[in-house]
């Protein structure tokens, strides 16, 4: 199955377990309980994406939120593809679609926190900046030493924005 027959849309309280199933098949990202998943599909659902296959399978889901002291951000928690779809796309197509969704809404920047060794999402969040001709600046949000005692990378910040209305046509182009 492509990318392109896979139905994006807002997430529902139906999906929070599969989300959860999603999320543990998309090693090496970090599970939440499935209530934490709940959540995400209901409260934050204006801030997620849901990708289903044609049989209704959840095959990919990026979370976010706007954080309360910066509504005109979108922060982008996790982006999960599920492997029969990694390679074709669908997670820069997802990103797109969410982004054209929330800037309806105001939202003028951009962020995710990414290890530095995520090459993968280091490519699709690059890939979209680029894509929307957007400028982005990174920096350490929290350090493997004093955040993680030495446990896990640092997570480096990437902000990207303003989002301009040339961004937004370069959205509903693609």
């Amino acid at each position: 199955m492509s990318s392109a027959t896979v139905k994006l849309r807002q997430p529902s309280d139906g999906d929070g377990h599969a989300l959860h199933q999603l999320v543990a098949r998309c090693q090496p990202l970090d599970t939440n309980s499935v209530y934490c998943n709940l959540l995400q599909c209901t409260d934050f659902a204006d801030t997620a994406i849901a990708a289903e296959n044609a049989d209704g399978n959840l095959v990919g889901f990026i979370s976010g939120y706007r954080p309360p002291a910066r509504p005109d951000t979108l922060f982008v928690w996790q982006v999960a593809v599920d492997s029969s779809m990694r390679g074709q796309g669908l997670a820069l197509r997802m990103l797109l679609a969410l982004i054209a969704r929330v800037a309806a809404q105001g939202v003028r920047y951009i962020e995710t926190t990414i290890t530095p060794s995520n090459a993968a999402s280091q490519a699709l969040f690059l890939k979209a900046f680029k894509q929307l001709e957007i400028p982005h600046d990174t920096s350490v949000l929290f350090s493997s030493q004093k955040h993680f005692a030495g446990q896990s990378e640092d997570e480096e910040l990437y902000r990207a924005g303003p989002l301009s209305l040339n961004s937004d046509k370069k959205i509903l182009q693609d």
